[in-house]
């Protein structure tokens, strides 16, 4: 959350609502703390909707310049270090992949309104490069197991 944004536990919303919610008027979102579970945001419905037409903006710009100057896949190419430096680790080819199914994914995530795979996606793109940072991990991972260990057995006679 960024700095503009207030925080309070979530029982002063419950005790002191009419308080707690005009702090909504200095705060663009107010950071709600929950002692038995994942903390909440709230904001104003407003909010929430120029937050996603801002996002929505941005990936459908992003996306149309990918798909019509070949240049600008370069330029992210280019500037995807600044924004996530761990992609330095990814062979060149998977940075490459990254950008692309960056693009595509935010693309698709716009299309039905929820960048739950967006989110998802960097995770697994983060680390798979914290993978590449570790040469004993990859080297584990990508080892070549000649072994055959013959046909698995049924999980019903491990029972």
């Amino acid at each position: 959350m960024g700095p503009d944004n207030a925080a309070v536990n979530f029982s002063e919303l419950v005790n002191k609502n009419k308080q707690t919610l005009a702090r909504l008027k200095q705060s663009p979102r107010l950071l709600l703390h929950r002692r038995d579970g994942e903390d909440l945001v709230l904001t104003t419905a407003a909010r929430a909707e120029q937050d996603q037409t801002v996002v929505s903006a941005a990936t459908r710009m992003l996306s149309a310049m990918a798909q019509r100057d070949p240049g600008t896949m370069e330029l992210l190419l280019g500037i995807l270090p600044d924004a996530f430096p761990w992609v330095r680790f990814l062979p060149e080819p998977d940075i490459h992949a990254f950008a692309v199914e960056l693009v595509e994914t935010m693309r698709a995530a716009d299309s039905v309104g929820n960048s739950a795979s967006v989110a998802q996606m960097l995770v697994a793109w983060q680390h798979t490069a914290e993978v590449y940072s570790d040469p004993e991990l990859l080297a584990a991972l990508t080892r070549d197991h000649d072994a055959d260990y013959g046909p698995a057995p049924d999980p019903q006679d491990l029972t």
